[in-house]
Formats: structure tokens, C-alpha cells, sequence
């Protein structure tokens, strides 16, 4: 079935590229490509893709770079960084709002197809959107926000797939290493102190008091628990 929905791959590597392409075709996507930043600006503002796949580092200008640049002149599309390491992710969340989701590099192209169908499913066609109830808040992954006594909290892509993990598993111990395969990808060379401290940020904006948390709590030696 056609689903009359047009990605944009913007990504140097040629056999890559290819296969994605040749996937997305396969699912029933219209796909259209570029090889380097200024191209892919280029062919996002003029064929308006309803999503974007984007390499991370890219001749010329760069991924984060094309990403602030097409937000700056309109573009509110998906747009999903394609990056080959995991470390990066903080920069996108630090440096490039733009970017809707991630994927790390090598990754399983059955994983970058759920990812796109997710997006296409509650982000494109609107469908009705998930979301969790916990203690007085609302998460909505899809839009990367929790709702706390009716006041909007936005979450960073990393602090957005950290919590949904949690309340799809509460009041079960998640390892540490469990958790950075999910949240940063199979191939993570992150290490323990970065979920920590994403764990810190994620308790700033969910827990009363973030320094006895009640909801995401430290399993000594082991990793967290959320607690519903």
C-alpha cells in the first residue's frame, strides 16, 4: 500500500544511503536523497519531506548545522539524526532542539523502520496520542512533554526515551547496562556516569524532592526502579 509519504535521506555514505533507500522504497515511501549539508538544505526546503533522515557528521555543513537552519526557516517536519556515536546524542539535545528522534549508528533497519512508522502514526497522521498517567503528571512521548499539575514540562530526546522505558516497566529493577542499550542503542559507548546524570536531570522534573526520590529510585549496585 502507498503510503504517500515522502523521506528525505541526507547521508555521505553511499552504500548506506542505498540501503535505506532501498528499504523505504520496499515499505511504500517516496525517498529522495542528497550527499552533504548544503544539498540537504537545499532539497528539505524545496521538496518538503515529511520526515528527515540526517547524518550527524556530513561535508560542509553539518547535521546539527542543516537541522537549526531549516527550523530557523520554517521546516516543523520530523526530522531524526542518524549518528555513529552515542556520545553525540547529548550534543543534539544540547545544541540542536530541532531534531524530533535519534538513531545510532550501525543500527537494525527494522528498528529504523518502527521508529518511522511510529513517527508516521502519531506524529504525521495524528492518531491518538499515548500517553502514561503517574502520581499528579501526564508523559506524552510522542511530543516529548510530561504535563505536572497542568503546567508543561518539555523532556530532552534522551530524558524522553529514559522515562517511557520506566513506565513501561514499573516497580521492576532495570540494570544500568539494560537501560543504555534502550536509550542510547546497541552499539552505546556511553558510560555509567552519563545515564546518572541524565537520571539526576530527569528526578529535577518529576520528583518533589530530587534528592529522596520517591518515584525513580537507586537499586544500589544495580541500577533504578520506578516506583508506581
Amino acid at each position: 500500500m502507498k503510503k504517500e509519504i515522502k523521506i528525505a535521506i541526507i547521508e555521505d555514505d553511499d552504500n548506506l544511503r542505498f540501503l535505506v533507500a532501498h528499504r523505504l522504497e520496499s515499505e511504500g515511501f517516496t525517498v529522495v536523497e542528497a550527499t552533504n549539508g548544503d544539498e540537504g538544505e537545499q532539497l528539505i526546503l524545496s521538496e518538503r519531506p515529511d520526515i528527515v533522515l540526517l547524518d550527524w557528521m556530513l561535508p560542509g555543513k553539518q547535521g546539527n548545522q542543516v537541522c537549526k537552519d531549516v527550523r530557523a526557516k520554517g521546516f516543523e517536519n520530523v526530522i531524526i539524526m542518524m549518528t555513529a556515536k552515542a556520545q553525540d546524542v547529548d550534543k543534539i539535545d544540547a545544541y540542536s532542539s530541532g531534531v524530533t528522534d535519534y538513531v545510532t549508528k550501525p543500527f537494525n533497519m527494522d528498528v529504523l523502520i518502527a521508529l518511522i512508522e511510529n513517527k508516521v502514526k502519531f506524529v504525521i497522521l495524528n492518531e491518538k496520542t499515548e500517553a502514561y498517567k503517574f502520581a499528579n503528571m501526564e508523559h506524552f512521548p510522542n511530543t516529548h512533554s510530561l504535563v505536572k499539575d497542568g503546567k508543561k514540562i518539555e523532556l530532552t530526546i534522551l530524558e524522553n526515551r529514559i522515562l517511557l522505558y520506566f513506565l513501561k516497566n514499573q516497580n521492576k529493577v532495570i540494570h544500568r547496562d539494560e537501560l543504555m542499550m534502550v536509550v542510547w542503542g546497541y552499539n552505546s559507548d556511553v558510560n555509567t556516569r552519563t545515564l546518572d546524570m541524565h537520571i539526576v536531570r530527569l528526578r529535577k522534573k518529576i520528583e518533589a524532592n530530587p534528592d529522596m526520590p520517591q518515584l525513580l529510585q537507586t537499586v544500589r549496585g544495580i541500577g533504578y526502579k520506578f516506583v508506581s
